[in-house]
């Protein structure tokens, strides 16, 4: 989005109108700015706050909603598939193209884990970050209406695996969020929850360095969160999460944050890939060997050219690949137009990251923060960062009220199936209820100690 931004405008002031065609290629319709999931799961913010919608910012580009499947660099195509040419069983629609740019990012790493794809709940998309906010409200429900211990006990336990940044904002905002709530049941007290974060390094929260990690696992335990350093997760079969220490927690919340890898797609490019997966990039964001295709973000490995050591490359983080994509777009004209291209050269300049409200972390430029002061940077930080002015504002006006009210603690799961209701009113076969990780199934709680109404 970011490399496509930079390019409308440019070609308006480089280029003679019709002489450049910008195409868009992106499964969804919109950019989701990732670092304020955490807070768009506590209610904080607005999940359509968290997005920005591609055709209002790139009213200049051509947006084609569909997945690539392959790349034929040597002919310049790309075959996509398109919501239309599922619909109609027509195949997939060949896009041919100059200049290509392949960012699709990084999907969730997992690993071959029992119980896993079957429990496990994800945590990198808008989608998957107001499911769970529901899903642990709704658990909270079930606690408060059996009679069943074991089922109460694992309702309230909430197992997080993966101590980076993901994990860590996730579980502190939800903990917070979830503390809150508890106050409007009779019968659960914040105590009464059980929040474990696993990492299976003997730190969390890397980038913001050891000391201000350190200070993090002691902030999280202050709160009565169980963090389990230098600990796997071995099995997670039947909602009992099983840890490398022996460990067994009955659980009906199981969150995997344990790293990311690059998308698929880059291994039918048939581009050359480092041993990572990450496509081989010169620090011009050129793939090596293939004149005329670029990349940038979690999909490119660009020399850093900052570093100490010779090989090193770019972190796959926001903090470059937002970077990355504005040297990118003046190079991709500046190869149209013969002139010189530009190394991309960025200096990291450090990581905030939140714990919850007012609590955080942060190591910027050799600075050390944490607390209320490392909370607000983070704020002002990522405010400064979201795309257009219109989101800022909005994120900007959410948190103002969030300020002057009381948290929101109503759960919408049944969106998740909204025709489920009328398919059953108007008297056809009702759609199956799908259920969600950690809906009790299967004679788990009996009928008289489920809560009446529906």
């Amino acid at each position: 989005m970011y490399t496509a931004l930079r390019l409308q405008r440019k070609v308006k002031q480089r280029l003679r109108r019709g002489d450049a065609e910008i195409v868009v290629v992106t499964p969804e319709p919109y950019m989701t700015y990732q670092p304020f999931l955490p807070e768009a799961a506590a209610g904080s913010i607005s999940p359509r706050h968290v997005v920005v919608p591609l055709r209002r910012v790139l009213n200049d580009c051509r947006i084609v909603i569909g997945e690539v499947r392959d790349v034929d660099h040597a002919a310049r195509t790309a075959t996509v598939t398109t919501l239309a040419t599922a619909e109609d069983g027509t195949g997939s629609l060949e896009i041919a193209y100059d200049e290509i740019v392949i960012a699709p990012g990084s999907v969730s790493r997992t690993l071959p884990i029992p119980g896993l794809a079957e429990f496990g709940i994800g945590f990198k998309t808008v989608e998957e970050a107001i499911g769970l906010r529901n899903h642990v409200i709704e658990q909270m429900d079930i606690a408060s209406a059996t009679r069943d211990p074991a089922i109460r006990d694992a309702a309230l336990t909430f197992v997080f695996v993966g101590g980076g940044y993901a994990g860590v904002e996730a579980l502190a905002e939800l903990e917070d969020m979830a503390r809150y709530t508890a106050r409007y049941y009779h019968n659960i007290k914040p105590t009464d929850l059980k929040w474990i974060l696993v990492e299976a390094s003997g730190r969390i929260l890397p980038e913001v360095g050891e000391a201000m990690g350190t200070y993090a696992v002691g902030e999280l335990r202050g709160r009565n969160i169980d963090v389990r350093l230098e600990t796997r997760l071995d099995t997670c079969e039947d909602r009992v999460a099983v840890l490398s220490d022996g460990s067994r927690f009955p659980t009906r919340t199981l969150v995997w944050t344990a790293g990311v890898k690059p998308a698929p797609l880059l291994a039918a490019t048939g581009l050359p890939l480092t041993e990572r997966g990450r496509l081989r990039c010169t620090a011009t964001l050129g793939v090596e060997g293939a004149p005329h295709a670029w990349a940038a973000g979690d999909a490119a490995a660009v020399p850093d050219l900052t570093a100490s050591e010779p090989g090193r490359e770019t972190a796959p983080n926001a903090q470059h690949a937002v970077r990355q994509a504005k040297v990118l777009a003046d190079n991709v004209l500046s190869s149209i137009e013969g002139r010189p291209l530009r190394e991309y050269r960025h200096a990291y300049a450090g990581s905030v990251a939140s714990l919850g409200l007012h609590k955080g972390v942060a190591h910027v430029y050799g600075r050390k923060l944490k607390g209320y002061p490392a909370w607000l940077m983070h704020r002002v930080y990522h405010l400064s960062r979201v795309p257009t002015f219109n989101r800022k504002a909005r994120v900007l006006a959410e948190w103002t009220l969030s300020g002057l009210f009381k948290r929101e603690i109503v759960s919408l799961g049944s969106l998740e199936h909204p025709r489920a209701e009328f398919e059953l009113a108007a008297g056809g076969p009702a759609a199956p209820r799908v259920p969600r990780p950690g809906r009790p199934q299967g004679g788990e709680e009996p009928p008289e100690n489920r809560p009446a109404g529906g």
